[in-house]
């Protein structure tokens, strides 16, 4: 497997220098916290995406019984 499915059709040696970088730049112990925060905006992503999708979701439900009211 010479290249990984990431975005751009990142392969390993890519992968290996961009966390090399990453680990000169903030160091061994900032990792963590890094990947933690990272890991809550993902989160926090999708909540908001999910919330978009039902408000749609409702949005879309309440015109079609408004159309079947006005039919009968």
């Amino acid at each position: 497997m010479t290249h990984l499915l990431f975005i751009g059709g990142l392969g390993m040696q890519e992968v290996l220098l961009i966390a090399l970088v990453v680990l000169l730049f903030f160091g061994g112990k900032k990792i963590p916290e890094l990947m933690k925060g990272l890991g809550k905006g993902v989160r926090s992503f999708k909540d908001g995406m999910n919330n978009i999708e039902s408000d749609i979701d409702q949005a879309d439900k309440g015109t079609e019984t408004g159309s079947t009211k006005e039919k009968q």
